[in-house]
């Protein structure tokens, strides 16, 4: 029996690609929680997710500032956060790695299996 893979919370308004990466990242073991906005976020980072997979252009709330809250409470503040946006400005990527991101990845640059490589190396430190 396999142990259990880790529960990874994916943040993104856009129904198309969240549907895509739970469908990715369920076929490779991962437990997934999806969220379509930063307040929605912020709820289910409670739910203590092993790693955030954060757009930052939400509803409600941007990226931004959920990891910046995120990294402010304790209960949410080690859990790993990946900015995955279309956002590639240097400002916005040195920004979102200021408030605390371990990667940022622009999303026409990274095909889903690569996102999830990236996870998966992140999960084995």
């Amino acid at each position: 029996m396999s142990p259990k893979k880790a529960k990874i919370l994916v943040v993104e308004d856009d129904e198309f690609l969240a549907g895509m990466y739970v469908t990715k990242l369920t076929k490779e073991g991962f437990e997934v929680i999806l969220a379509a906005d930063g307040d929605q976020a912020l709820i289910k980072a409670k739910e203590k997710p092993a790693l955030i997979l954060l757009d930052i252009l939400l509803p409600k709330k941007d990226g931004f500032t959920v990891l910046k809250e995120l990294k402010s409470v304790a209960a949410t503040r080690t859990i790993p956060v990946i900015l995955l946006t279309n956002l590639g400005e240097k400002e916005d990527v040195d920004h979102g790695l200021s408030l605390g991101a371990v990667d940022y990845l622009i999303k026409a640059h990274f095909m889903p299996i690569e996102v999830i490589e990236k996870i998966n190396k992140l999960l084995k430190k």
